[in-house]
């Protein structure tokens, strides 16, 4: 059986006031093509398949368009499970419609969560859904009150599936959660947290049982302790914290029981988002346009000192789609500022007039400084001659 892993699709999902819906499409297209062309039997979603609870219409069409062609024209499985992102409700929406065609959406928590079993050459493979829920929810439909964190909540959905599970197949889990192991896993800007002050972990110890656990929640692709135990992480670069992050699918290769193969497949976005550095000048020369694709999305970090006339504007007409526009001196000018008003009684006009330009603009030219000196000598002759 042949396996594609995914996971935070985030459709619709708003970026620096963009909306990311057309690089979605244009990636989703490219991830069908692969399914078509790999022969892929299984696709997984880990949770967050939108981006918000009440997401915009052109979220909600772009999803109908891609899971209607991959179970409908495509004969491919779908299984999905809902993310802290997700609105249970909406995401469960018109889903029994196409369940007989090979889409299983599993939103909203239940006490007994069976599997869905599917057959290939080598028998059957159980996939336990297990979609995301608040500790409180988990509470309340397991009837424990001594639930108080996602680690416990998780125990009490995963130890009764433990105790049934069927060790002699093969055994998929798919969950939406932070799971930790030896070591925290990588996190990003675009995650929106679980809960405060370390009680969205979970223990990798609940997942070891499972033959492949396909995790959702943190955006880059990385394992968990062992290589089974895996994010596949998000479909795209979602803030800026990712630029550096190489995106991938999770592609699985199940044979019998102990052979699994694990493949990470990349695929080109329309645009990709980068954080380029330098001073203004710099930047916008075209021998640094030309380093990457000027339609990417671009955060500049400029190492200009003093002020800059609209460098957002001047950017925008060689990068169209820069996002985000820091200034990496600000701070030490800013502390300057501080410094000079703290001794302003303890310095003459001119000394104060020289900081302003070195603030403002790196300082004054010789010309300036005479003209300065001229205005301040005339003034010194007035005030004496009264």
């Amino acid at each position: 059986m042949r396996i594609l892993h995914t996971g935070d699709w985030h459709i619709g999902k708003l970026v620096n006031g963009l909306y990311m819906t057309q690089d979605q499409a244009y990636f989703l297209k490219a991830m069908c093509h692969l399914i078509e062309e790999e022969k892929i039997d299984v696709l997984l979603i880990a949770g967050d398949v939108y981006d918000r609870s009440i997401p915009p219409t052109g979220a909600v069409d772009l999803l109908d368009e891609v899971l209607s062609h991959l179970v409908v024209d495509l004969g491919v499985k779908v299984l999905a499970i809902a993310g802290n992102h997700d609105s249970p409700d909406r995401l469960n929406f018109g889903s029994k419609i196409l369940r007989d065609q090979g889409l299983y959406i599993s939103s909203h928590l239940e006490k007994n969560i069976r599997p869905l079993t599917l057959n290939d050459a080598f028998g059957p493979v159980n996939f336990y859904s297990i979609p995301y829920a608040d500790p409180s929810v988990v509470r309340a439909v397991y009837e424990d009150d001594s639930i108080k964190n996602h680690d416990q909540a998780m125990g009490a959905i995963i130890d009764p599936i433990l105790e049934d599970l069927k060790v002699d197949q093969r055994n998929i889990c798919i969950s939406h959660s932070f799971v930790v192991g030896s070591e925290n896993p990588e996190e990003s800007d675009s995650e929106r947290p679980l809960s405060i002050g370390g009680t969205d972990y979970v223990s990798v110890d609940h997942y070891e049982s499972f033959d492949y656990v396909a995790l959702g929640h943190l955006h880059r692709p990385q394992r968990v302790k062992e290589d089974y135990i895996r994010y596949s992480g998000s479909l795209l670069k979602y803030s800026f914290s990712e630029a550096k992050q190489r995106k991938s699918l999770t592609l699985i290769d199940l044979g019998p029981k102990g052979d699994l193969k694990i493949d990470q497949v990349s695929l080109p976005p329309l645009r990709d988002m980068r954080v380029i550095r330098g001073n203004l000048d710099t930047l916008l020369s075209d021998e640094c346009v030309t380093v990457g694709n000027p339609q990417d999305y671009i955060a500049a970090e400029l190492t200009d000192r003093g002020a800059l006339f609209e460098p957002m504007k001047k950017l925008r007409s060689k990068y169209p789609n820069a996002l985000q526009l820091d200034r990496l001196d600000q701070e030490d000018q800013e502390e300057r500022v501080l410094t000079a008003a703290s001794q302003i009684k303890e310095k003459g006009p001119r000394v104060l007039i020289q900081e302003f330009f070195k603030a403002l603009s790196g300082g004054l030219s010789q010309e300036m400084e005479e003209e300065i000196a001229r205005v301040f000598d005339q003034v010194e002759k007035e005030e004496r001659a009264k």
